[in-house]
Order: structure tokens, then C-alpha cells, then sequence
């Protein structure tokens, strides 16, 4: 039996030391390696023993499993549109977040006319969903939001992560409070927020400076579907040299709308580190996702108001 596997098949319960079998009930979860979770000992002494030889598969087997999700197709970081029920463009000027209901409109219904139960043209501007109307003052908005904080909505608590971190609309500057709403609003989905924390770690803001914490948090924004976020990871591994990596990234980006990734891998084949055929699977990618986005009705407003312009 070979005793060189530290990573052995969850179902054996053979000691990845010495390679006595046992039943699962003696390879417990104390006599585990406590970081792959894969390797498994018929007691601590052999889990000590094993350790310098294990730790190399074990490192490569995290790599792994990290990779694995790293690379994963990302969720779509905007639900679709609640009016019109198309996908949401991924750049923000593409739509509107509305403080009344904490729905994210695009910009194609947030233009739109808006019509009573009669059919009849509405004058005044309404929000398209619930038809309230704008707030009428800066202290009414930010009563909004607070008000949409109170009941968990996460694009409300990163918006208010913001001001903390300005310093604005009346709230002091405080970095740990944005880094704590900022948390808040993560783990209810806000993915853009992963990258807000990122940014306080990179620059050592109201935390200690941890370059390591900063690329965890822009990993963690891309795997929740933040192409921002993952565009900065290609071109990391671009400038580190690794070009199939970069090439992983910026191909994830395009797909979900970053016309920057595009141009990134249109630069890496001009200096002949990728092949034609990688330039137009980029190409086709960036005109799946514009044609997925596409309305006549948000050709019409992005004609008309130009932070519409979201292609």
C-alpha cells in the first residue's frame, strides 16, 4: 500500500501515514489535517509525523479548490430589470437604484414615460415601480435610505458605508464604520462592496495595511459577479507574467459586460501573447452580452441623455 498519498479518498479511512485501516469512527475529525480536510490519520502522533511530508499535496490541493471556485461563472451581479424584465447592463449607469423601494431600474425604464391606471401620461416624474415621487430635499433622501437600511436593504447599507467613508451628507469620516456596514452589506449579497473593503486593506485605511486581505476581498467582489473586480485581477496576473490566468479573467469580465477586459486582451494579442482565436471568442463574448442588454427603449434614452451611454 503506498503511504505517500496524503490525500486520500474520503470513503477509505486509511492513514495517509502509516496506512492502517480503520473504520470512519477512528478517523475522526480531530485526526483530520485541519486545512484540506482530505488528509486523515489513525491518531494525532501520525498526523504530527506526516505533516512536512503532507504539506506540499496540500498546498497544491487548495490551489486547487481555490481555482476551482475562483473560475467559476460568476452570478449576475444586477437581477433583471423589475419594469421591463430585461438584463441589467452591468456598468452602473446603466440603471438606477430608487431609495422608495430599493429596486435597481435600468435606464431605459427610468426614462421611459409613466402612465396612471387610466393610460394617461403622468406629468410630474414618479418612480416607474411604486410611483412615488422623488424626495423633494437632501434630508427626505437620506431618510430614505435609512429607512431601507433599517429593513436589511444592502445596496442602502453600502450606500451609507460611503458616506462614513467621505465623510458626507452630514456623517462623519469613519473608516471602521464603513468597513462594518461595508461587511454588512456583503453578506446580503452586495458584491461591489467586497471591493470597498478591498480598497481600505490596499491603502491601509482605518485598518492595517494588508495587501494579502486586499486581493482576498477583490477575489471574493469577482466571484460575486463584480467584473470591476475581476478585470483588476486579470490585469495583475498579466503584469505577474501569468497570461493564461489574465486570459481566464478578462474573458469572465467580458462576458458580464467590461468593455475594458476587451480591450485588455485585445493588447495581449498585439504583443502576441494570445492567439487570434482568443481575441475573437473575446469579440463574440462582448456582442452576446450588448445583444442581451439591448432594448429600444434604451437606445431611445441613451440618444437622449448621455450618462445613459452604458455599452
Amino acid at each position: 500500500m503506498n503511504t505517500d498519498n496524503s490525500i486520500e479518498d474520503d470513503s477509505a479511512s486509511v492513514c495517509a501515514n502509516c496506512g492502517k485501516e480503520g473504520n470512519s469512527g477512528n478517523m475522526n475529525n480531530m485526526n483530520t489535517c485541519n486545512k484540506c480536510n482530505q488528509a486523515k490519520y489513525c491518531n494525532a502522533a501520525c498526523k504530527k509525523k506526516h505533516r512536512s511530508k503532507h504539506k506540499k499535496q496540500c498546498e497544491r490541493y487548495l490551489a486547487e479548490l481555490h481555482d476551482e471556485k475562483l473560475f467559476k461563472k460568476p452570478p449576475l451581479l444586477h437581477k433583471d430589470c423589475p419594469i421591463c424584465f430585461e438584463r441589467m447592463p452591468s456598468y452602473s449607469t446603466g440603471g438606477r437604484y430608487m431609495s422608495c423601494c430599493g429596486q435597481l431600474i435600468c435606464s431605459g425604464c427610468i426614462h421611459a414615460p409613466v402612465y396612471d391606471d387610466q393610460g394617461n401620461e403622468v406629468a410630474k416624474k414618479t418612480c416607474p415601480f411604486c410611483r412615488v415621487p422623488p424626495p423633494s430635499s437632501e434630508k427626505e433622501a437620506i431618510k430614505r435610505m435609512l429607512e431601507r437600511v433599517e429593513v436589511g436593504d444592502s445596496i442602502a447599507i453600502a450606500n451609507l458605508g460611503s458616506y462614513y467613508r467621505d465623510g458626507t451628507n452630514g456623517y462623519p469620516q469613519d473608516y471602521p464604520k464603513a468597513l462594518e456596514l461595508w461587511h454588512r452589506a456583503a453578506e446580503l449579497g452586495h458584491a461591489v462592496s467586497y471591493r470597498d473593503i478591498a480598497y481600505l486593506y490596499g491603502n491601509g485605511l482605518g485598518v492595517e495595511k494588508d495587501k494579502k486581505k486586499a486581493v482576498h476581498y477583490i477575489e471574493l467582489a469577482a466571484m460575486k459577479g463584480y467584473a470591476a473586480s475581476r478585470h483588476n485581477l486579470g490585469f495583475m496576473e498579466e503584469n505577474a507574467g501569468n497570461i493564461d490566468r489574465a486570459l481566464k479573467h478578462f474573458m469572465i469580465a467580458i462576458r458580464d459586460g467590461y468593455a475594458d477586459s476587451l480591450n485588455g486582451i485585445k493588447q495581449m494579442y498585439s504583443k502576441g501573447q494570445v492567439t487570434k482565436d482568443d481575441y475573437a471568442d473575446a469579440l463574440q463574448s462582448y456582442q452576446v452580452y450588448l445583444s442581451e442588454i439591448k432594448s429600444v427603449q434604451r437606445d431611445k434614452a441613451a440618444a437622449t441623455y448621455e450618462h445613459c451611454r452604458y455599452y
